[in-house]
């Protein structure tokens, strides 16, 4: 059988998940999406410019409350969707990772 760590280049988001944060609190997932906030897009993207949100991690703490229209999407390029394996778009709309999968 295969470890974690030879299973992660290849694994869903489903799996990393459940790996990496299943069993955290979310106040432990808040302190994990700390860690990797120099990797998030969200910032930069078109769709946050205006809000004044910064450290967003909407694909971890998923939609917006003051983001209502969208005007481009940087998910795609984010090292956070490479790294988690996601394969959705538009977090700050749409909701979580967790949320969008079948977790």
């Amino acid at each position: 059988m295969a470890s974690p760590d030879e299973k992660w280049p290849t694994a869903s988001f489903e799996e990393k998940y459940t790996l990496m944060m299943g069993s955290m609190s979310d106040e432990e997932q808040r302190r994990a999406a700390a860690n990797v906030i120099h990797l998030c897009q969200c910032s930069k993207c078109p769709t946050n410019t205006e809000t004044g949100e910064i450290n967003a991690v909407y694909c971890t703490f998923g939609k917006s409350e003051a983001i209502h229209e969208e005007k481009g999407c940087l998910c795609s390029v984010c090292a956070i969707t490479k790294t988690m394996s996601l394969r959705w778009e538009y977090y700050c709309t749409q909701g979580s990772a967790k949320e969008l999968s079948d977790l």
